[in-house]
């Protein structure tokens, strides 16, 4: 947690892992058990032809969460295929997904100070992710906890050299990036101007 959010993460002595405070949650109470839950039917149309283009019912929701933001969820960031066992069917399957792996990596590279601070950071995670005080990027609720490469940054920057080699390996990498949910931006400083390349009597990498 981040000092910015209220969070007081600090050291004990000798380092050895992270002392989290508590803010937003109540020590025995599960932030789950604070909400009111709901079943809702979650079904997009196409606005032209009114065809069902996306059609999910009975997934969970808190109450207070806007129809709008229920179907974002439900429609980009649940993983499996819908009408299979493996599909997540409630907004506590997929924020369990996230959190509880990001615990786990926390416990094993010995992050906590103790498996106390490790269970007030799950709690105060959850709460702040089920009560939208803030929400991770997309690769994250793609990525982490499935099968996929646990690719989690938004944007990643393409250095690309001045070869055919490498505008051509730029395409492939920023291909892979957008696989994982990601998105790219370039360096392309280094490709030279059509000036500079006929003061140098140089040719032109793309030919």
């Amino acid at each position: 947690m981040t000092e910015t959010t209220g969070a007081k993460p600090r050291t004990r002595r000798g380092g050895k892992g992270l002392k989290i405070d508590r803010i937003f949650t109540t020590p025995g109470v599960h932030p789950y058990d604070q909400v009111t839950w709901e079943k809702r039917d979650i079904v997009q149309t196409n606005w032209k032809t009114g065809e069902t283009i996306f059609e999910q019912r009975g997934v969970e929701f808190p109450d207070f969460w806007s129809a709008n933001a229920s179907t974002i969820v439900a429609t980009k960031y649940f993983r499996g295929a819908v009408g299979t066992p493996e599909r997540e069917q409630g907004l506590k399957q997929l924020v369990d997904r996230v959190v509880l792996t990001y615990v786990k990596s926390g416990k094993d590279n010995g992050y906590f100070a103790s498996d106390e601070d490790a269970e007030i950071f799950e709690h105060e995670l959850t709460y702040a992710l089920v009560h939208q005080i803030f929400s991770f990027n997309s690769p994250v609720w793609f990525n982490v906890g499935t099968k996929s490469p646990q690719q989690v940054s938004a944007c990643f920057i393409l250095s690309v050299d001045d070869s055919m080699d490498s505008i051509l390996n730029w395409y492939r990498e920023e291909g892979k990036i957008f696989q994982g949910g990601s998105g790219a931006g370039l360096n392309l400083s280094r490709i030279r101007s059509s000036k500079e390349l006929l003061s140098s009597g140089g040719t032109a990498s793309m030919l």
